[in-house]
């Protein structure tokens, strides 16, 4: 068992105790009151199993326990007291949420089998944890392939659309990750029709009328899958005005709206200005202009948006032996199609280069050759 335990105790010989008896079996680790413990969570953890006494100066077990599921939730914790008091059990499990409540002096089989079940409990929720945390970055990883191969301009847009939502949600000092898969996948929803009658990127053709098409399709697509429905809910209320009027009509407006949602209302408004040829700071004066459509904080911090610069580069393949230079990487253009050393056609021009494209191009290049190096442009 490589899973770390740790015991907390005020007493010093009682961790010794239990530092002689199971270090040579586990892998234990001891703190000497609830302010030992925590730190010792902060700093070496995380621990498969936390075990800790009930009575304790400061901070006492049940307190204690608290603490270490806000600190850390996968870990079991478990109390260990000699007082065998009801309303103080119901009281650890209610209030400490405990996997274990065992009393002093607890024999050696229990403590045993109770420590195998809290280990086995811990890899039960982190496996269970890790599989579900890769079946959701496959997924997501799916459905921007999706549009990378059904509009490879999109895709690019969207990139850069990305890069654009994390910063602001920086800025706004907001976890970044919903906000930035609503970006990349805002419209997802164009797979699902012909090309020809899909929007553009920045909402030039059609109007409002095709963002909001495109925005409702994408959160239908979305909110079915566990962990993307606050990523639906960003997308969907992505045309909605700060105000409250837009899309979706209901009664939900101002702070109420996703914090996610308000910035990305701002980004694609920005974007469909300046793919008119409007420079940043004009659209962002028209925007200004426009009262109860946008938070005012996410566009007074839009203000500090770089605008992209691109620069044109040869590069290589990955994984190349004797590759020299810069090599290729998502979000590339290419300017030219991509060919074998006997002309045949890869990848065409303009392709927005994406995962999938870096893992074709470095199999294609172990089999065959690549004529080399590519042009491409890239965002500096």
């Amino acid at each position: 068992m490589n899973e770390k335990i740790l015991f907390v105790d005020d007493d010093p010989n009682i961790l010794e105790g239990y530092q002689r008896k199971l270090g040579g079996a586990l892998s234990v680790d001891t703190a000497l009151g609830a302010a030992q413990g925590l730190k010792a969570i902060r700093d070496n953890g995380p621990y498969a199993v936390v075990i800790s006494d009930m009575q304790m100066p400061v901070m006492n077990g049940i307190e204690f326990l608290a603490h270490v599921e806000a600190e850390s939730p996968d870990t079991v914790r478990m109390m260990l007291t000699g007082n065998a008091d009801v309303n103080t059990a119901m009281e650890a499990v209610n209030e400490g949420h405990i996997f274990r409540f065992l009393t002093k002096p607890c024999p050696g089989d229990v403590f045993g089998k109770a420590l195998v079940a809290g280990i086995s409990q811990y890899r039960l929720v982190t496996n269970e944890k890790s599989l579900l945390e890769d079946t959701l970055n496959g997924v997501v990883e799916l459905l921007v392939e999706m549009l990378s191969w059904a509009n490879p301009e999109t895709f690019g847009w969207a990139l850069h659309l990305r890069g654009n939502a994390r910063f602001l949600a920086n800025i706004m000092k907001v976890d970044p990750w919903e906000i930035e898969l609503a970006a990349l996948l805002c419209r997802i929803g164009d797979v699902m029709v012909p090309r020809n009658t899909a929007g553009s990127p920045e909402g030039a053709t059609n109007g409002e009328a095709s963002r909001v098409g495109s925005a409702e399709l994408a959160s239908q697509m979305l909110q079915h899958i566990p962990r993307l429905k606050p990523v639906a809910q960003i997308i969907l209320y992505s045309e909605k005005n700060f105000d409250g009027s837009g899309f979706p009509a209901d009664n939900v407006a101002g702070s109420d709206l996703p914090i996610g949602s308000r910035i990305l209302k701002v980004l694609l408004d920005l974007a469909a200005l300046e793919s008119q040829a409007i420079m940043r700071h004009v659209a962002l004066a028209q925007m200004q202009g426009q009262a109860g459509r946008y938070d005012p904080q996410v566009l007074k911090a839009a203000a500090a948006l770089r605008i992209p610069a691109y620069q044109t580069l040869f590069v290589s393949v990955p994984g190349q032996e004797n590759a020299n230079g810069p090599t290729l990487q998502e979000g590339d253009v290419l300017v030219e199609g991509v060919r074998a050393l006997d002309g045949s056609l890869l990848i065409r021009a303009r392709e927005v280069v994406s995962t999938s494209i870096l893992a074709r191009l470095r199999a294609f290049d172990s089999l065959a050759k690549i004529v080399q190096p590519i042009e491409v442009r890239r965002v500096q």
